[in-house]
């Protein structure tokens, strides 16, 4: 299934995503917060989703960045 013509899904296309954008897991729900950057891998603050390094995945269930979905805010 392509997960790219779900609504909420970016595909992987950081293009379509600001800055400030908060994204959720769909395997856990975990919701990546920009302003809040992630603890587990070391992510400062104000780390737009786009500017995770390759190696990241979710601090809960270890999902891919593809696999996360945007929250309308």
């Amino acid at each position: 299934m392509d997960n790219s013509k779900l609504p909420g899904s970016f595909g992987g296309d950081t293009s379509k995503i600001s800055d400030d954008t908060r994204l959720e897991c769909k395997i856990c729900w975990y919701v990546y917060n920009p302003a809040k950057g992630d603890d587990y891998w070391q992510i400062p603050p104000g780390t737009p989703f786009a500017k995770l390094p390759e190696h990241w995945t979710c601090p809960e269930c270890d999902g891919r960045k593809i696999d996360f979905m945007v929250i309308d805010t």
